[in-house]
């Protein structure tokens, strides 16, 4: 089978796209904005890059025409952060983009459409202290609502258009080699380490208690590949939570867990009142009992994995 990974030169993406070379796929086709896609710099010769905005509706078509997907792994989108400042190309590329993705799926016969949806689609008027499934769904972020949407839309074609569209919401998700420019309130699950490493302090602006749900990378990538490979019967919920190995650390044990293993790490504390509203509505557990009863999902990298990640990635595992 031919699979498609848009936003494949991304850390999810690229994640995704070894794994799914580890598991014997050939020449998958790899869609990004990205002009020179470095994750995948040791497996350029493996793949076909397609260098392709998702908010252009034709070329988009045209590369789905081309390579004619059995399975695309719908990946691709803007940043929270950038949602915010320029809402409307957000919609164009995080909400039209995917009903661009499903449309042409739908006309040119791909069977399966795996998308990456978000925690973010969970907000306002949360009547319980977990997030679940079924919980209501109301965004306070630009890139929640064009999530959000992207579900709504997925749903259709999978009711009226024969897609089998399947999805993920995910926690915030931690890699090394993120652009630190580019972030939000959640940002500090990553950076305390990535900073650590460069030899730079780092100041984490919310208070010590704060309790964020992350996942690794490696395991966000096996998580959306598994879900894929679930048979049909299974899958009942659709649209699923994913979370990493509980019980969630808070901020001050992810940054004793830091200085642990990077003893010359200066991490220091000064919440910013501003992301307490935030904070209030997201930072809750999430519930991923589903997506663990119906195909079998389960975590398998807990923060100090994550660590020992990010020391591999910058060769600090062999000093």
């Amino acid at each position: 089978m031919t699979v498609m990974i848009t936003g494949g030169a991304g850390l999810l993406g690229s994640a995704l796209v070894h794994l799914l070379l580890e598991k014997g796929e050939k020449r998958p086709a790899v869609l990004d904005l990205a002009e020179s896609p470095r994750r995948l710099d040791d497996v350029a010769g493996d793949i076909a890059y397609i260098r392709t905005d998702l908010s252009d509706a034709d070329a988009i078509s045209a590369a789905i025409e081309k390579v004619r997907p059995q399975s695309i792994y719908h990946l691709g989108a803007m940043l929270g952060a950038t949602c915010e400042e320029y809402p409307a190309k957000a919609i164009e590329v995080n909400a039209l983009g995917t009903f661009h993705i499903l449309e042409a799926a739908h006309r040119f016969g791909t069977r399966q459409v795996l998308f990456a949806s978000s925690v973010t689609t969970f907000g306002l008027d949360l009547q319980e202290k977990t997030i679940r499934d079924h919980s209501l769904q109301r965004p306070v972020s630009m890139y929640g609502v064009a999530k959000l949407f992207s579900e709504g839309v997925g749903l259709f074609f999978r009711r009226r258009r024969n897609v089998d569209f399947r999805s993920l919401r995910y926690p915030s998700i931690v890699g090394p080699g993120v652009d630190l420019r580019v972030g939000g309130v959640v940002t500090y699950t990553y950076a305390m380490i990535e900073e650590s490493l460069r030899g730079n302090p780092y100041t984490v602006n919310v208070s010590p208690d704060t309790r964020i749900p992350v996942l690794s990378a490696a395991d966000a990538a096996r998580a959306i590949y598994e879900l894929a490979q679930a048979p049909s019967k299974k899958i009942q919920t659709i649209n699923y939570l994913v979370d990493g190995v509980k019980p969630t650390p808070s901020a001050e044990e992810l940054a004793q867990k830091v200085k642990a293993r990077i003893p010359a790490a200066a991490i220091v504390f000064q919440p910013d009142e501003r992301w307490k509203p935030v904070l209030d509505l997201i930072a809750l557990p999430i519930d991923d009992s589903r997506a663990r009863q119906e195909w079998g999902w389960q975590p398998r990298h807990d923060y100090d994995a994550i660590i020992d990640n990010f020391l591999h990635y910058h060769g600090k595992d062999r000093s």
